[in-house]
């Protein structure tokens, strides 16, 4: 008891230094290096559906309250008129509707209320097939069940679900992966959930997206995005759901996740960006900038914030506030030997944590390594990485390996510099030692494991 007090008042004057509550000139928090956070970081304003125009009540338009009749087209002219009368807000009422992908329009919305379900076919061959953005490339692959394109200022909203339907595609992917372990994801066809792209001014809000086929929610260079009070779900078990990150960033900047829960079975927050030996030279690709991920609760995952797998520049990307349960990675690095990496600048803090497999995860991901012709590997690098005010029982403090998981290089060299564990208190079931030998200038400031205080 006396340990805990200890750590709580250790913890909370630092806290409350970074907050700017104790600064004299009364300054706002800043980033990880060292820029000011934005004040529209903290303008949190509902959705107001009144404010976003005409009305399109779907069964007022001839859409049937039925989860049997597939009804695309339906849904998607009531869009559509939405569009050409200049805007408005498409509303599902209670109920359930099934679709395959529909596709939003400038100043078209969505709007689910409770007890509204819009429900994903779970036959493929109700999906077209289109150029499209997916696993750090273009190529011709599905689209997902809600797509938004080229938009200013769209959102959905309500207290309704959007749901993947995705068990018929769980089981195929698995039988797939039984009778050719070598298969990679998009051989199994599957759509994601929600798709926005090439979009500004995006607020998500209120709603349930749950089961998704695939990737739950994908953002690709989209900027000013806020995912507000959302619940995300996929189950892993009895029928794991494969690859249903709760949210994939890929080329995006100035995003705010705050108020959401997040249990998938893949990673929960995953920074995406590109692939490649010369990802970094193509125009399609770029890094994610000036993340905040707050007040969140993550429960099971396999990382609660995951760099990668295809990845190539993050900068600014804070995660805080944050309440974690059965995630078995709190902070996942994936470096890849085919691709051109930096990691840099990122904040971990005030996290509460039970049953987590790993504090700090850091190996290379070569699974598909690809070189594509060329010899050399490239390197990635991970600086400026702080972690601190985290109280939290997990199996492994420190893994960190640079010893390839799928056998497909022999060593791969990584760098990681000015790491800093600062206000720690964690109980390490299996595995409570830190390599310093692994981080180029490894900071630790009151850290205590198991009870024991590390220096």
């Amino acid at each position: 008891m006396v340990r805990k007090i200890l750590f709580l008042v250790m913890t909370l004057i630092p806290v409350m230094l970074f907050s700017g509550e104790y600064n004299k000139d009364k300054t706002v928090d800043l980033f990880p290096d060292g820029t000011p956070i934005p004040e529209w970081f903290r303008i949190i304003e509902p959705t107001d559906i009144n404010k976003l125009g005409k009305h399109y009540r779907v069964t007022d338009y001839g859409v049937k309250n039925d989860s049997t009749i597939l009804q695309t087209e339906q849904i998607q002219a009531v869009i559509d008129k939405a569009y050409e009368a200049g805007g408005g807000v498409v509303i599902i009422p209670p109920g359930t509707f099934l679709s395959s992908s529909i596709f939003f329009k400038q100043g078209t919305h969505l709007h689910l209320e409770e007890g509204a379900m819009l429900k994903g076919s779970d036959d493929i061959s109700d999906f077209p097939i289109m150029m499209t953005r997916i696993e750090g490339e273009w190529r011709k692959y599905f689209p997902a069940l809600v797509n938004a394109d080229g938009l200013d200022g769209f959102t959905i909203s309500g207290k309704g679900t959007i749901d993947g339907n995705g068990m018929r595609y769980w089981k195929a992917f698995w039988l797939r992966r039984a009778f050719n372990p070598d298969c990679t994801n998009l051989d199994e066809m599957r759509p994601r959930l929600l798709f926005v792209s090439n979009s500004r001014n995006v607020q998500i809000s209120g709603i349930t997206l749950q089961n998704s086929p695939f990737w739950t929610t994908h953002f690709y260079k989209c900027e000013y995005v806020k995912l507000l009070d959302l619940y995300i779900y996929s189950p892993y078990e009895p029928v794991k759901a494969p690859s249903t990150d709760a949210i994939d960033l890929d080329v995006v900047r100035n995003v705010l996740i705050k108020n959401c829960y997040m249990s998938v079975n893949d990673d929960a927050v995953a920074l995406k960006g590109g692939k490649g030996p010369n990802a970094d030279q193509m125009e399609e690709n770029g890094g994610n900038y000036n993340i905040i991920i707050e007040d969140c609760t993550f429960g099971f995952c396999h990382g609660a914030l995951t760099f990668g797998s295809e990845s190539i520049h993050n900068r600014n990307i804070i995660m805080r506030r944050i309440q974690v349960n059965h995630a078995q990675r709190l902070l996942w690095l994936k470096m890849r030997p085919d691709t051109p990496q930096n990691y840099e600048y990122v904040l971990v803090e005030d996290i509460e944590g039970s049953h987590v497999g790993n504090f700090l995860y850091v190996r290379p991901w070569t699974q598909f390594y690809n070189l594509q012709g060329e010899q050399e590997m490239r390197m990635s690098y991970a600086s400026n990485i702080t972690m601190r005010n985290i109280n939290m029982d997990c199996d492994v403090l420190f893994m960190v390996e640079i010893e390839d998981p799928w056998g497909t290089v022999e060593r791969f060299d990584f760098e990681l510099s000015d790491f800093t564990f600062e206000n720690l208190d964690i109980e390490a079931r299996k595995d409570a030692r830190i390599n310093k030998d692994l981080v180029d200038n490894l900071r630790l400031i009151n850290v205590v494991v198991n009870g024991e205080k590390v220096e």
